[in-house]
């Protein structure tokens, strides 16, 4: 008997040629796209995907697990003055959380996505490992960090082997209608990028100017609000000093104080995590030699990894990182494995 094999289509090109790809392997499909808040026109552009290729589809409102999981905790992330990453948030709880959820009630066995990584089972550790795409331009692992062993066990990704220019060629090779459809880089629900704007829209409140100070407590001006900075940021800030640069070093919201620094001053050693979720086992014994990242625009950098409690780490960088960031993700590597991630809590000297 053949297992429906449910294909998150987000309307673009990726998860478009993933869905071909898996129709290939002689996979049936059942295409479903996610309504997650008002307006795109996703759903329109993967229905027509999925009738040029011949299996059904359905567009799934999600709106109130959007809400929930990811914008609420994201809009909270900021107002404690971090700086969340919302697709690390999207993926565990909707994509991979209340998508695959649906998937199953439809009775789908699998889930398959159009990110570029790669899922494999490890028959000595027992355990499903998350390792990055073949091209390094493209992974997204460091966003699918987060994923649970549940969830790994569930999901496919048909493109973990391919480059995009190979993902476009396959689309265009087909005739599909978005082959050369124009790729997102920004936050779906931000798409204008002003993050400020935004989060007075959602959360109805008004976040009241404050005093900018330099590290040593030194007043030089006022910001607009918490909500518009984040650390490392130079641009907008519209105060100078004799220091020259100057850069957000800290958002405090305890008292509606952004501490701006020079360059130097941004980078540390180390950081401790909190959430840690860890894939490729089960526990951390001891220090241990990793590569980790902070961003996922960044390259991964060595480091010894230490856990410190249940679900807390403590990384020590080979040399001093800039601008680490309580909010965001940090990701660690051992070669092309996940070996876990965790959520920054606080970084050190």
């Amino acid at each position: 008997m053949t297992h429906t094999t449910a294909a998150a289509m987000s309307g673009g090109v990726d998860s478009s040629a993933a869905a071909l790809l898996l129709l290939r392997e002689g996979r049936e499909l059942l295409g479903l796209t996610l309504r997650l808040f008002n307006g795109g026109e996703e759903g329109t552009d993967a229905a027509a995907v999925a009738a040029q290729l011949g299996f059904p589809h359905r567009t799934l409102d999600m709106r109130r697990e959007f809400r929930s999981g990811v914008i609420d905790p994201f809009a909270a992330e900021y107002e404690r003055g971090r700086t969340p990453n919302p697709c690390v948030l999207c993926n565990r709880a909707v994509k991979f959380g209340a998508l695959l959820r649906k998937a199953e009630e439809l009775g789908c066995g699998r889930l398959a996505t159009g990110h570029y990584a790669r899922a494999d089972y490890d028959a000595g550790a027992g355990r499903w490992l998350l390792k990055k795409a073949a091209h390094p331009d493209k992974d997204q692992s460091y966003v699918l960090a987060m994923l649970t062993q549940e969830q790994l066990s569930r999901v496919l990704f048909p493109l973990g082997e391919l480059s995009k220019e190979e993902v476009r060629a396959v689309a265009q090779e087909a005739g599909l209608a978005n082959a050369k459809k124009k790729e997102s880089q920004d936050i779906c629900f931000i798409p204008d990028g002003d993050y400020g704007a935004f989060l007075r829209r959602h959360t109805g409140r008004d976040y009241p100017p404050g005093p900018f100070v330099f590290e040593d407590g030194t007043p030089l001006g006022r910001h607009r609000g918490i909500v518009d900075y984040t650390v490392g940021q130079r641009r907008g800030l519209g105060v100078s000093s004799s220091s020259g640069r100057l850069y957000v070093k800290e958002v405090r919201p305890a008292d509606n104080t952004v501490v701006l620094s020079d360059n130097a001053a941004l980078f540390s050693r180390s950081l401790e995590g909190s959430a840690l979720n860890l894939i490729a086992c089960s526990r951390l014994d001891g220090p241990v030699r990793l590569r980790a990242k902070i961003r996922y625009r960044m390259a991964e950098q060595p480091c010894t990894v230490e856990q410190t409690g249940e679900d807390t780490v403590r990384l020590a960088f080979d040399s001093p990182q800039r601008a680490v960031t309580p909010g965001q993700s940090v990701v660690f590597y051992d070669g092309d494995t996940v070996v876990g991630g965790a959520v920054i809590e606080r970084s050190m000297d």
